[in-house]
């Protein structure tokens, strides 16, 4: 369903902070990256204040982007009421379409409850995609203090991140044809992993999402790295878990 008005009032704003603004921004520096090159890729964030899902389009140059080419769909107080099968947008730009990632990041949205998920074509993401199976993983580097976990600590009444020692793993799944095929595999991997930042898209790239975009984008630059180091790591025949059986590595 779809509301014909443009309102623009939505998505125009001079805070720097507002989401349509820090998609346009982030997308262009994603695309400085080489992550969302070719118009690949994209970003949805829940504004917090009204609940709205704004949306990248689809096929538009990702450096380019402007505020008044994004989507928005309607708020739901809670993210778990959205219906991913029958979206209402609150503004469609006329010309565009929404992101073919859009099922995919509603499903983010409802079965998660985050408020931002990020989406790029990262060479490191395809090509760590082929050097493992069903799940990358990686310890024993500092990098990965900055990935959250399943472990609640009681005392400060949240979950915390990952330690130096413990391992990341990122679920792996098929690539299809069309990226809205890819959404019951992703279910999958919410209901499986609910605890997991990320999954691999094989041959593909990779989704990462957080509790806001500021997160999301932590996750998702310190994931870039970690699948970089891994990939060189393999290339030096070192393992990417230390273990006991590894303990001749320093």
């Amino acid at each position: 369903m779809c509301d014909n008005n443009h309102h623009n009032e939505l998505v125009i704003s001079d805070d720097p902070m507002h989401p349509a603004n820090l998609i346009c921004s982030l997308c262009a520096k994603f695309y400085e990256k080489d992550w969302c090159l070719g118009t690949g890729g994209g970003i949805s964030i829940k504004d917090p204040h009204t609940n709205h899902y704004f949306i990248a389009p689809s096929g538009v140059q990702k450096e380019l982007m402007k505020p008044t080419d994004l989507f928005v769909v309607k708020g739901t107080a809670n993210s778990n009421e959205l219906n991913v099968d029958d979206v209402t947008f609150v503004r469609r730009p006329v010309g565009l379409k929404p992101s073919d990632c859009t099922p995919l990041f509603l499903t983010c949205f409802k079965e998660l409850d985050v408020g931002a998920v990020i989406h790029t074509h990262s060479t490191n993401a395809v090509l760590a995609s082929l050097l493992y199976d069903d799940f990358f993983e990686i310890s024993h580097i500092e990098q990965i203090k900055a990935m959250p976990s399943d472990k609640w600590d009681a005392n400060a009444n949240k979950y915390v991140n990952l330690l130096f020692q413990d391992t990341l793993r990122i679920p792996i799944i098929g690539n299809k044809n069309f990226e809205y095929e890819l959404t019951d595999d992703l279910l999958e991997v919410c209901k499986k992993y609910p605890h997991s930042c990320a999954v691999l898209v094989r041959r593909h790239g990779i989704f990462v999402w957080g509790p806001s975009i500021a997160k999301a984008k932590i996750y998702n630059e310190s994931i870039d790295y970690l699948l970089g180091l891994a990939i060189q790591m393999r290339q030096m025949g070192l393992p990417t878990v230390k273990s006991t059986l590894t303990q001749g590595h320093k």
